[in-house]
């Protein structure tokens, strides 16, 4: 049997298994596939009934540290209609085996479908006890570094401390200090630098993003944002990171898009991409709704789009289309 039929496609959390056939009575497993820290297999098992089960692979870190996985799983039909038949979402389960997760599916399936599995979070138990966490939030907490300066830094910004000029959002107004934004800014740093507005009225407008905003901003500059306050703000701070050249928060950006991309918010991802000149996020979204179809699942939405979006960045959604034909 070709090679093919074993590999399972993925993005950061989506993983699709297409299946062109399979025999009255057959056993199938998948080559293992990568999803956060884990490697992963599905398989398919049909006899009368056709289960499907999705497991992580046998390893020190899955006995020592098993994935407490949230997914949504759905067996898409690739013919024409695309129908789906949706388990129910799963929510923090604990997989260790190929007995933790089993999708009995009584109805009969004829011809090609693909398994889809979209992984809402993972998480791991805490080494020190209470409540498991987020592995996609882990990498973000591991970059803070020097608690102690940190914390520091951030009272000055929330308690005010010597602050010396003003930044005035479209609903409100914050202290900063010129010395912290100059030195994360070469933007505010040749502000400060010449005899310009800001220098002498001692303030900065910055009247396209709210206070919210504005605070997550410089709860990043100041390095005390705290992770919930960063996925809220996310496209706000990446257009900031861009004005400000603050291209440290736009690379964490980018790659925090990258991690989380659905039916929801992939054309508006794909339309900032393209803004903002973001390739890996561009190219995610691009395979997210060329290569795994999801295109089909938001015909209406995608219409619209095509009919506000830039022409260059609809000719390149059109070639990736007729590229992808090429390949069938």
């Amino acid at each position: 049997m070709n090679d093919s039929a074993y590999r399972v496609q993925t993005t950061a959390r989506l993983a699709q298994w297409r299946i062109d056939n399979l025999a009255s009575f057959s056993y199938r497993k998948s080559d293992p596939f990568k999803i956060g820290k884990w490697n992963w297999h599905l398989v398919l098992e049909k006899n009368r009934v056709l289960f499907v089960k999705l497991y992580p692979e046998i390893s020190n870190l899955t006995r020592e540290n098993p994935p407490i996985a949230s997914f949504i799983i759905r067996v898409v039909s690739s013919a024409g209609d695309r129908k789906s038949l949706t388990h129910p979402e799963i929510t923090d389960k604990q997989l260790k085996n190929n007995d933790d997760f089993v999708w009995a599916i009584e109805v009969p399936l004829t011809g090609k479908f693909i398994i889809d599995v979209e992984f809402v979070d993972l998480k791991i138990a805490s080494l020190e006890g209470g409540e498991p966490c987020s592995i996609w939030a882990e990498g973000f907490s591991q970059k803070r570094s020097n608690a102690t300066a940190l914390a520091s830094l951030g009272r000055m910004l929330t308690e005010g401390i010597h602050t010396d000029i003003i930044i005035n959002a479209s609903d409100g107004s914050i202290g900063a200090h010129r010395a912290i934004l100059a030195a994360r800014s070469p933007v505010f740093c040749s502000m400060f630098s010449h005899d310009l507005k800001e220098k002498e009225h001692s303030t900065i407008n910055i009247c396209d993003m709210s206070i919210e905003a504005v605070q997550a901003f410089l709860s990043y500059i100041y390095g005390n944002i705290q992770h919930e306050e960063f996925l809220t703000h996310r496209l706000a701070l990446l257009r900031a990171a861009d004005k400000y050249d603050v291209s440290d928060l736009k690379e964490a950006c980018h790659e925090s898009l990258l991690e989380d991309i659905d039916a929801k918010n992939v054309l508006e991802r794909l339309q900032n991409a393209s803004l903002y000149q973001l390739p890996k996020l561009k190219s995610s979204c691009m395979i997210y709704l060329v290569k795994f179809g999801k295109i089909y699942d938001i015909q209406d939405e995608f219409n619209a789009f095509l009919h506000s979006a830039e022409r260059e960045l609809v000719a390149e959604i059109f070639l990736e289309i007729l590229n992808a034909w090429k390949g069938f």
